[in-house]
């Protein structure tokens, strides 16, 4: 197998020292993990589309995406051909619908401190405790820090100009 990039993105929402995870399935273990809402991004979609939409999906929050707290790299141990590139997002939370189904593998959204993620051990990877800490670090960077060209529907003379 060759290598393969996956470019993903991630959600901090914060409520005071609580953070919003979800616990979801995985296929490389038997138990539930625990992670920020997060996933890949789709075609045509920015980078901060893809964190609105899986934050939804996932938790059945609506947010605002307030700043990038970081990008991250992650190749699993038993997985060396992969690599996840991980565009994490500080953002505050608008209004929750109780009543949205969650993805599939979702178990639950819920709300926890780092003490309490590090105590469940269940951390899907390093980044989900690095992104909280750097977080409480107070890590922030403004979102024009991301360029990204707007897709649009051009004469072909157009884009090779």
């Amino acid at each position: 197998m060759s290598w393969m990039p996956h470019v993903t993105v991630a959600t901090i929402v914060q409520d005071e020292q609580c953070f919003l995870f979800v616990e979801e399935q995985s296929l490389s273990v038997s138990h539930l993990v625990i992670n920020q809402p997060a996933g890949h991004v789709e075609a045509n979609e920015t980078l901060i589309e893809a964190a609105i939409r899986e934050t939804l999906e996932e938790t059945g929050w609506i947010v605002e995406i307030t700043g990038l707290l970081g990008i991250y790299t992650y190749t699993p141990p038993a997985d060396p051909d992969c690599t996840y590139y991980r565009f994490c997002f500080l953002a505050k939370a608008l209004s929750h619908d109780a009543s949205r189904p969650l993805d599939t593998g979702i178990e639950r959204a819920t709300w926890m401190t780092l003490e309490q993620l590090e105590q469940t051990a269940r951390a899907r990877s390093p980044l989900v405790t690095r992104c909280v800490q750097d977080a409480l670090q107070g890590k922030h960077y403004p979102l024009d820090i991301i360029f990204e060209q707007p897709l649009f529907n051009a004469s072909p003379d157009l884009l090779n100009a």
